[in-house]
């Protein structure tokens, strides 16, 4: 059968090729000759006769065919991986890996507890976790680069199975001394007066935000704008003013005592959405099945979050 002369070996160079988009990469990254990367991709393409790849200028692109292949090959990939780990759970040896790629927020303290609580109970689980832009963690699911993406999300994707879904609220974070913090809900109005640090324009948080002000007609200067997260907080923390997060990305913070979180009283910002999410059709390791029930449980907010 022609199904059978798609060859393991192939199959991984073709893959690298799509990952890298180009034969010498791919070969620098496998540990081999150019050549041999050109002869697996070339014998692919004569068994279905039909070109894989498109050659630009600026590297190798997937034909329509191409894509078609890689998809095979990267569940292959992942349906080998997961018989393997479910063989080492039958013979007791209780070990694995689960891949994770967040939004940024979420690797900062909530998953990083997570996967200490979980380890309590599984000790010899091995964790990867990696963090992304939204849009790049969907991709990575789809790519099959990991096996669990928790990210926002605004539209429904393909190929891609949500495990968990559920609003993500925005909220005003300040220090438990602020004239807000009695308040459990803010609207933009009431926080107009004060200092703010935003979030860069290309955070979901604050592009949520925007549209928000916009709706009001309310225009805010901030006293600083900051991609990083732990500059935020601590402008916070040191008396600077107010700042805005998702309160999840909050959570632990705010239950220590350390941080106010005030939702956001405003339509505009409610249109977020935090997603679990792992590839369609994918037969996923015990290890990830065990790791996204525990996620599951943690993700909703809690008591009066």
């Amino acid at each position: 059968m022609l199904s059978h002369r798609l060859q393991d070996t192939a199959l991984r160079y073709f893959l690298e090729v799509v990952r890298s988009g180009s034969i010498t990469e791919a070969a620098t990254r496998l540990s081999v000759s150019p050549s041999a990367v050109s002869r697996q991709v070339a014998g692919l393409e004569e068994i279905l006769n039909v070109p894989l790849f498109e050659r630009r200028p600026r590297g190798m692109v997937p034909s329509p065919a191409g894509e078609m292949l890689a998809a095979h090959a990267r569940r292959g990939a992942l349906e080998a991986d997961r018989v393997v780990s479910d063989i080492q759970a039958l013979q007791g040896l209780r070990r694995g890996r689960v891949r994770v790629c967040s939004s940024g927020g979420f690797a900062i303290e909530f998953l990083p507890r997570a996967i200490a609580l979980f380890s309590v109970q599984h000790p010899g689980m091995q964790f990867l976790l990696r963090a992304a832009a939204p849009a790049a963690v969907t991709q990575a699911v789809l790519d099959g680069d990991t096996d669990i993406g928790l990210t926002f999300s605004r539209s429904a994707e393909r190929e891609i199975e949500v495990q968990h879904r559920q609003v993500s609220p925005l909220v005003a974070v300040m220090r438990p001394d602020h004239p807000l913090a009695r308040f459990g809900q803010v609207t933009l109005a009431q926080m107009h007066p004060y200092p703010i640090a935003l979030p860069e324009v290309d955070n979901t948080a604050r592009q949520l935000f925007d549209i928000a002000c916009s709706h009001r007609r309310l225009a805010f200067e901030p006293a600083m704008v900051s991609s990083q997260f732990e500059a935020l907080m601590n402008f916070v923390l040191h008396g600077g003013g107010l700042t805005i997060a998702g309160e999840i990305t909050v959570r632990e913070r705010v239950r220590r005592g350390e941080l106010h979180a005030a939702t956001l009283k405003e339509r505009a910002t409610s249109g977020r959405t935090i997603e679990l999410q792992t590839l369609a059709g994918r037969t996923l390791p015990q290890g990830v099945r065990a790791f996204l029930a525990h996620l599951r449980a943690l993700l909703p907010p809690t008591a009066g979050g």
